[in-house]
């Protein structure tokens, strides 16, 4: 009796994948038949669950049913078209480099595309140069990292950064991106000409503020909730040598916000290219982010005054410059601009480095024993002093258990589109702060605790912060988080993703 032939290896593997995809959490089996292409590009095995099931953070951890490793734009639509046309829609995530800190990249029971895979497959990197522009097409699925490499070895740069480069550039877009040049140059958001974006029906759509701008202002710093970025065009400039970077200390918080909104507000207009702020508190001993700075001999002097202060406040600044530009004559204006501070004398530092070596001051260090119980907030500039009494004086001060850095810097609203998605304080000054923790597995609740009464107490002092990079869990807490946008926000979910499939873990469509 003659065997019967065996079927193709990839129809076997599509036909699993399909029955896997339609039957976790789904009654239906085989609803939604995958395409052929898909069927070698999409892994169930335990290795490539396990690595979309956690995140920097460390702390939220779902299953997705499969993992798509996509090898061009094309197996990333037809895996949105093949969810939108079936019966019953599985979610679906896009991970860029996996930093998110609450789960916001995951997908339970859908599938996380894992954009890496198109890092490896090309460039996604190009410069060009229009009539009136000069700009990069940037893959969505690029770092930032080699966003800066690829354009420093032309001699240009993007005018807005985040601190940390290994993040990717959809990543950043879909929330905001900002970080010490925002206050000159708005967010990553404010710096883009034009995008080309996969809607949750599966359409490939290239907007513009000219050009299908409903949508580009929708996926700009809308969380993932209208279309996955495949190509961001982005703002460049002549990128500037060296860069004179320099901190001061203050002990008082007032004398330390005024000297910041004095440089934000324009008062010093070409004193720095960079701010931020930042709180250096009591642990012990001398956070690697100062010995790495302030001479040997300065570090007993600064951690008394931190001993006597409880917290003393960092200002932190930079001016580019490029290579015809006198060292001299630039710390003859350094110091000129310093007179007019009212830091603590003797505490100032300076140095000379390239602007590749600041932007890269942050390292990519990975640590899977560790959790990122991270809150980011903006903060109302009227109640500033309130947040620094109630919270940082009290509650952070007293619970004395503060790990990694916490970030503290103005940010100008007018910098920041009212159109795009991103939500910020009703003011024309706001701060934001960021307290970086770094935890252990089995204590990360204690930072968690910290988080949560940070919030309270702002809500029971009617401070009316916004959360950055939000993690709420309820509808009623994303409506009250969008206010007057929420209406917007909801009618072009509606519009872009109607079944709700895209980023399912941010858990504002499709609940917990």
């Amino acid at each position: 009796m003659a065997k019967s032939p065996s079927p193709p290896i990839h129809l076997i593997v599509m036909l699993l994948v399909t029955y896997f995809l339609c039957t976790v959490g789904k009654s239906n089996a085989l609803t939604c038949p995958l395409p052929p292409e898909l069927a070698t590009k999409l892994h169930v095995d335990p290795v490539a669950i396990d690595s979309a099931s956690t995140d920097y953070g460390n702390i939220v951890h779902s299953e997705p049913a499969a993992v798509l490793y996509p090898s061009s734009i094309e197996d990333i639509q037809r895996l949105v078209k093949s969810s939108y046309n079936c019966p019953i829609p599985f979610g679906i995530s896009v991970r860029g480099n996996g930093h998110s800190v609450n789960g916001q990249d995951m997908a339970r029971d859908g599938v996380v595309v894992d954009m890496k895979s198109l890092r490896e497959n090309k460039t996604g990197i190009k410069i060009r140069v229009s009539r009136n522009h000069l700009f990069a097409d940037v893959g969505g699925e690029q770092l930032w990292i080699d966003v800066l490499h690829t354009t420093a070895a032309q001699g240009l740069s993007p005018v807005s950064w985040t601190d940390f480069l290994y993040l990717s550039v959809g990543g950043t877009l879909s929330n905001a991106g900002i970080s010490g040049q925002t206050f000159l140059h708005g967010p990553q958001i404010s710096n883009v000409y034009e995008l080309d974006v996969i809607t949750g029906k599966g359409e490939l759509v290239t907007c513009s503020k000219r050009n299908n701008s409903d949508l580009f202002d929708s996926v700009l710093g809308g969380l993932g909730q209208f279309g996955i970025i495949t190509r961001a065009r982005i703002a460049l400039r002549s990128a500037p040598t060296k860069v004179r970077w320099s901190r001061a200390f203050y002990s008082n918080f007032s004398d330390f916000i005024r000297d910041q909104e004095r440089i934000v507000r324009g008062g010093h207009r070409d004193v720095a290219n960079y701010l931020e702020g930042s709180l250096v508190l009591d642990n012990g001993t001398p956070t690697e982010w100062i010995t790495s700075f302030f001479h040997p001999t300065q570090l007993p002097q600064i951690m008394s005054l931190v001993k006597t202060y409880g917290i003393i406040y960092c200002l932190e600044l930079t001016k580019y410059y490029f290579i015809e530009d006198i060292e001299s004559e630039i710390d003859q204006d350094l110091q000129e601009v310093f007179k007019q501070f009212a830091h603590v004398p003797g505490f100032i530092d300076a140095k000379f480095v390239s602007h590749q070596e600041f932007l890269t001051r942050v390292p990519n260090a990975e640590n899977e024993s560790q959790t990122h119980p991270w809150q980011n907030l903006f903060i109302p500039k009227s109640r500033i002093s309130d947040f620094n009494v109630g919270v940082l004086r009290d509650i952070v001060l007293k619970r004395n258990i503060t790990t990694g850095p916490v970030l503290f810097y103005p940010l100008n609203r007018h910098k920041w589109d009212a159109q795009l998605s991103a939500v910020i304080p009703d003011e024309d000054i706001f701060y934001t702060t960021s307290f970086l923790h770094t935890g252990g597995i089995d204590n990360w609740q204690v930072y968690e605790d910290q988080n949560k009464a940070i919030i309270k107490f702002c809500e029971e002092a009617g401070i009316k912060i916004v959360k950055y990079l939000a993690d709420y869990t309820t509808i009623e807490e994303w409506i009250k988080h969008f206010g007057s946008k929420w209406t917007t926000f909801r009618e072009r979910k509606a519009k872009y993703d109607p079944k709700n499939i895209l980023s399912p873990g941010q858990k504002i469509f499709n609940g917990v």
